[in-house]
């Protein structure tokens, strides 16, 4: 497989949570000449307690993120993770689940991802609690004790070592933020211009293939 899109993501970027429709029709209609490659940017490097003002933001830009992916943010999000007191954003345990899950089966990479931005988007869990992490573990079909364990040692020097290399990447291509899409094709990379494909994922799909070679 000679394509490569590359996702540099964050699990609670509200962009990102936007884009995972584009991203998750073209793995479903072009995963047999696309091999999808996840890079965790960690959008919240440290522990970052939510404060009024803060949850404010958020939620306007939840709105627009909203109207242009037709992206559903759910009632427990909105008036229950975003409005209690002490919920904590933090990139790092969701990023080393997502890294635990494609350790133990590379195809549950992306499925973990998806889960974990549904949890917290939808169901307003709090997805920096290692023991959610687990259940979503489970959720999508692995086993909670091994991912336990790959969790524990995916924590710490892989961790960021992966940080690091996904920003490398980002500075390398050019990129604006979370999310950036890149497409490699022998060698070249390509920053796709995903912004105008928004609640589009038929249009992403369509634009993507036409940038593969054509199958013989």
């Amino acid at each position: 497989m000679s394509a490569t899109l590359h996702y540099i993501h964050d699990p609670l970027c509200g962009w990102c949570y936007g884009a995972q429709p584009l991203v998750s029709a073209a793995m479903e209609a072009l995963g047999g000449r696309l091999q999808l490659q996840l890079h965790g940017g960690g959008l919240f490097g440290e522990p970052r307690t939510l404060d009024p003002s803060l949850a404010e933001h958020i939620l306007h830009a939840d709105e627009r993120i909203a109207q242009m992916s037709g992206q559903v943010f759910g009632k427990s999000y909105r008036e229950g993770l975003l409005a209690e007191q002490g919920t904590v954003l933090y990139s790092l345990p969701p990023i080393a689940a997502v890294l635990a899950a494609e350790s133990l089966d590379p195809a549950s990479a992306y499925p973990m991802l998806v889960a974990i931005q549904n949890a917290h988007y939808q169901r307003g869990l709090r997805v920096v609690e290692p023991s959610v992490l687990g259940e979503l573990a489970e959720e999508i079909g692995l086993d909670g004790a091994k991912f336990a364990l790959s969790f524990a040692s995916s924590n710490g020097t892989p961790l960021y070592d992966h940080l690091q290399t996904s920003r490398r990447l980002l500075e390398e291509v050019g990129g604006q933020g979370f999310p950036t899409l890149v497409l490699e094709q022998h060698g070249q990379q390509q920053v796709l211009s995903h912004h105008t494909y928004y609640g589009q994922p038929g249009a992403f799909v369509k634009m993507l293939a036409s940038a593969l070679p054509t199958l013989h």
